[in-house]
């Protein structure tokens, strides 16, 4: 098993958290959460709740996949700890993150607002499913993202998040997920190996290629 961290990678999460991080005091972004959400009002005829369903549909359709024939990039075992692992790292942070931020819902009914926990699981699913099935598909990945973005939206169109809630839970469920994969071979070393079962070797190290500088992440038996 071999895998890289690439610090290039955190750049598009890293911008989307902090974009919802800066929006909690900027007065700039809460005058365009605002608007947002006035432009939303305008035109709601009834609140439409798919978004407690879609927030999952992502990560559920890599097993799906499976089930089909379609293989990913990892067996059963291997992606189901990656899938572990990064709701671990994404309800941790969002409940944290809720606890301590304490930002009111904008129908206003409790104040735990920031950042939007649905929108993290969608994208965090998103980028599951892009990253199992990439070689397969591109589009399979494109798909996920695209039912992950209009979860984000569904939590605008019902009222219940703000647009730097649901920008920041993306950057979040996205961030998880890699993170995820980055410590998926230790994780199975650590916690997983049968008995029996030779232990991985992990090998942690600096790499520069091209221009890109990372950490180069080895796994073996």
């Amino acid at each position: 098993i071999r895998d890289r961290f690439k610090y290039q990678s955190m750049i598009v999460p890293v911008s989307l958290i902090t974009y919802g991080i800066v929006g909690i005091e900027s007065d700039g972004l809460k005058v365009v959460n605002s608007e947002v959400k006035e432009e939303v009002n305008e035109h709601i005829d009834r609140k439409i709740t798919i978004d407690n369903f879609s927030q999952y549909a992502p990560a559920l359709s890599v097993y799906g996949l499976n089930l089909l024939g379609i293989k990913g990039e990892h067996d059963l075992k291997d992606r189901t700890i990656v899938l572990a692992t990064s709701y671990v790292i994404m309800s941790t942070s969002t409940l944290a993150l809720k606890a301590i931020v304490k930002v009111k819902r904008p129908d206003g009914s409790s104040l735990n607002s920031f950042p939007s926990g649905h929108t993290a699981t969608a994208f965090m699913g998103a980028e599951y499913l892009y990253q199992e099935y990439k070689s397969v598909s591109p589009w399979i990945g494109v798909a996920g993202y695209l039912v992950a973005t209009g979860t984000g939206m569904f939590r605008v169109y019902n009222d219940r998040h703000w647009l730097t809630d649901v920008v920041a839970g993306a950057g979040i469920g996205i961030l998880s997920t890699k993170i995820a994969y980055w410590l998926m071979p230790c994780i199975r070393n650590i916690i997983f190996k049968r008995e029996g079962e030779s232990a991985i070797n992990v090998f942690l190290a600096p790499f520069y290629s091209k221009g890109d500088f990372g950490l180069s992440f080895n796994a073996a038996l």
